[in-house]
């Protein structure tokens, strides 16, 4: 196994972390957006309104493969 250079130890423990705190950020982002998407679901059911709305889903795929090219993240991996 090579010997790591002098800080580099350091350097991956601190990179290291910082991905944990985005991975918790992410988490707790995308448990909002469920409970607020659970809300709309629940909303168009007492209202009678239709569960899926392609033109919004259009809308909002072009809009999310944008802001993923525009943060140079590959469009298809934010699509999904």
């Amino acid at each position: 196994m090579a010997k790591a250079e002098p800080g580099a130890s350091e350097e991956l423990l601190i990179l290291r972390s910082s991905i944990d705190n985005l991975d918790a950020a992410i988490v707790h982002i995308m448990a909002e957006r469920f409970k607020i998407t659970k809300r709309v679901g629940a909303l168009k059911a007492q209202h009678g309104l239709p569960a899926a709305d392609p033109e919004r889903e259009a809308l909002q795929i072009g809009r999310l493969r944008q802001l993923a090219i525009d943060s140079d993240l590959d469009p298809e991996f934010a699509e999904k």
